[in-house]
């Protein structure tokens, strides 16, 4: 979970992911290079969680290094984007690119964003080695708030470590989330057809990131959805593509998944909604904390259905109420009183709200 400077805990429903550059530049001298940002941030044509621009596989070739860096720097620096997550995404540890991105990244858009999305880590020590690249250039440049990490599973190797790389994650203060990445997965699997029956083919892939993530404190996000909507479809083939996005995450989400990777604005909609408690669910969480405050914490059976409240319906019950405050079904400022009270009765602190320094 991301805890932000203005003393939000955001465990994100959407994630999405962006070229760090319009490649319109590569043939057009007059384009915008920071369009997609520009989209990115503004709040009705991307309503979603999290932001991530991206110098790794979105970005042409042509475009790694400096002209990619500047874009996402002046992007973070002179763009509002409201009350998103902001990160972005270096190239892998191994590329030789990774550590000019993150000193360029760490030196010009000093506090302008709040994390970095790991890619391709094949080993324990990539994770630790990134962690200590950013630490270092934490303190050179002069960072008031810890720059937060998510880790992309997404080799084989890292699914076989991924128990290891959540705990580095941990252990570094700076932990957010675990992300599966399907279509590299796959790739080094040698599966080709990765949309239908996944929540087969990949059912143990994403169970063990899920679990690995919430072993440890992060939150877990499932792979992107890949058929997008072209407009030559015809409706019955959009309301098809629709029906199988809802049906992806709704699986996704019964399965112990916080939320996805989307990659284009069109998917926000729906899948927050698969992340999103209904209002039932939020009228029953909050009634699960206020009996347990006043009953003085501890074990108890709900009068009103017979099942039993207790320190792990209470956190199920905080981490979503947390969503539902990114949906406007509830404020924040509930949520923090809820996790304080929860915090003075049982001594943990649920959703690390009470650790927050408030920028």
């Amino acid at each position: 979970m991301f805890k932000l400077p203005d003393g939000r805990v955001v465990i994100p429903r959407t994630e999405m992911t962006y070229p760090g550059i319009s490649r319109d530049v590569l043939t057009n001298k007059d384009a915008d290079p920071l369009r997609m940002s520009r989209s990115a941030a503004d709040a009705q044509r991307s309503p979603v969680d999290h932001v991530m621009a991206d110098m790794e596989d979105a970005c042409p070739f042509p475009l790694k290094g400096e002209p990619v860096r500047k874009a996402i720097a002046q992007a973070f620096t002179t763009l509002d984007f409201g009350h998103k997550v902001v990160t972005w995404r270096p190239n892998n540890v191994r590329s030789g690119l990774f550590e000019a991105d993150v000193d360029y990244m760490m030196k010009h858009a000093v506090d302008r964003f709040h994390g970095i999305v790991l890619p391709k880590s094949f080993a324990v020590g990539d994770v630790e080695y990134a962690a200590n690249v950013v630490k270092f250039t934490e303190r050179l440049y002069g960072w008031k708030h810890a720059v937060q990490l998510e880790a992309l599973i997404e080799t084989p190797s890292a699914l076989e470590q991924v128990d290891g790389i959540a705990a580095v994650l941990e252990r570094s203060g700076r932990g957010a989330g675990l992300i599966f990445g399907i279509a590299d997965f796959a790739s080094f699997l040698g599966i080709g057809n990765i949309i239908a029956d996944q929540h087969i083919k990949f059912a143990y892939a994403k169970q063990r990131t899920v679990i690995a993530a919430k072993a440890h404190g992060l939150h877990a996000i499932d792979n992107v959805f890949l058929r997008l909507p072209r407009r030559t479809d015809s409706p019955e083939v959009l309301a098809q593509i629709d029906k199988d996005l809802r049906a992806k995450n709704t699986w996704s989400a019964s399965f112990g998944m916080d939320g996805t990777w989307v990659v284009h604005p069109a998917q926000a909609l729906i899948s927050n909604e698969c992340y999103t408690p209904t209002d039932d669910e939020v009228k029953a969480y909050k009634s699960q904390l206020e009996r347990s405050l006043t009953s003085g914490g501890g074990a108890i059976a709900d009068p009103d259905t017979g099942e039993m409240i207790d320190d792990a319906t209470l956190r199920i019950a905080l981490q979503c109420l947390s969503k539902a405050a990114q949906a406007n079904k509830i404020t924040w400022d509930e949520v923090r009183k809820m996790n304080s009270k929860i915090t003075e009765i049982t001594g943990y602190d649920i959703l690390g709200l009470e650790s927050i320094k408030h920028g």
